[in-house]
């Protein structure tokens, strides 16, 4: 498959620096606006559309940066990363997800044998990492959302973990989940890398584990704590606390959600660290679903181009009749001067393989 065209995503010094630009996790249109995530922090960035003489999308900038902290006491502090994977927005609020993962050292060409034993017996938790938040949005002078702590209407930014209340807490006697839990993201470990909302439902779409070739996701129903301002819990529906999806993306497992009508949009990648195959599928009627699912058979609906250890698809949003795909390790064809990056706009709904 290939691009129907590319436009420029232009970043500001700091989140260069951060290499925010260069970890593109996740994605979400909001109007004229992209809320867009790296996994290297813990901040969220809004870029503005910029569209050209007919009208259509040419990219978007002046971006600018949102840090967690200043909305949301985090676990682990303001300065460790929280790894977001996942970005949803909807009636007023702005969602964000962090991976849920443990995360085994990288062994990297310069390191000894030694060293790169080490560390491959190296297992780091990073609590930032086992969150789910909620902010509030508001209009800004320019007609723009911008994420507050309080908004005027009395909501208020909320969190989700770091109180043995996460999603890993939850799941932990999950017969097919909470065993992998304790298993690192890149061996087929818990890998959280999608989030999708309607109405009062949350989606959360995993990377790993891949069970025997099903991809799993979890439908979980978050509302404000009253105890506990600032905080949000999980209500039950019917007596259960969450609703666990199983996929059939042929062998992959989810990399992005997105909302299309009733109809989810799932981005499948590999679990692991390998490149490709990228496709992507339809789960038809998603939200009518009022019990756990397993769906054999989703609509595919085209398979996305990848690099050889770059230009990994990591989000997609819908724009105009287009579909985004940002990447995480662009290829150097993509980075341009001034602290642009190149995303991919697809026809949609795609053609035929």
């Amino acid at each position: 498959m290939i691009a129907l065209r590319q436009i420029k995503l232009v970043f500001g010094s700091e989140s260069r620096a951060a290499e925010t630009h260069t970890n593109l996790s996740a994605v979400r249109r909001d109007g004229r606006c992209l809320w867009v995530a790296g996994d290297e922090t813990a901040t969220i960035e809004r870029l503005t559309e910029v569209r050209g003489p007919d009208g259509a999308v040419t990219g978007y900038s002046s971006q600018v940066t949102y840090r967690l902290a200043d909305f949301v006491d985090l676990p682990a502090g303001a300065d460790e990363e929280a790894d977001l994977e996942g970005l949803a927005s909807g009636d007023g609020w702005l969602w964000a997800v962090g991976s849920h993962s443990l995360k085994r050292k990288r062994v990297k060409q310069e390191h000894s044998a030694g060293k790169s034993r080490k560390r491959l017996a190296t297992v780091v938790r990073e609590e930032n990492r086992y969150i789910l938040v909620r902010l509030p949005l508001e209009q800004g002078p320019d007609g723009l959302p911008v994420p507050v702590r309080e908004a005027a209407d009395g909501r208020r930014a909320e969190v989700l973990g770091g109180r043995g209340d996460s999603l890993a807490e939850l799941l932990a006697d999950d017969p097919h989940l909470g065993p992998f839990f304790a298993i690192p993201s890149k061996d087929n470990g818990v890998d959280v890398e999608g989030v999708a909302l309607h109405g009062d439902r949350i989606y959360v779409g995993f990377r790993g584990p891949v069970l025997r070739g099903w991809a799993a996701l979890v439908e979980i129903w978050p509302e404000s704590d009253p105890a506990a301002p600032g905080r949000l819990r999980l209500r039950a529906l019917n007596g259960a606390r969450y609703h666990t999806h199983f996929l059939d993306l042929r062998g992959l497992g989810i990399r992005d959600l997105c909302p299309d009508g009733d109809d989810l949009l799932v981005l499948a990648g590999p679990s692991m660290s390998l490149s490709g195959p990228v496709r992507l599928f339809r789960w038809p009627d998603a939200v009518k679903a009022d019990a756990p699912a397993f769906v054999p058979a989703l609509d595919h609906l085209g398979d996305l181009p990848h690099g050889d250890g770059e230009d990994h698809a990591e989000g997609i949003a819908i724009i105009d009749d287009t579909l985004l795909v940002v990447y995480d390790s662009p290829s150097e064809s993509r980075h341009t001067e001034g602290g642009g990056m190149l995303a991919d706009l697809f026809p949609f709904p795609l053609p035929p393989s």
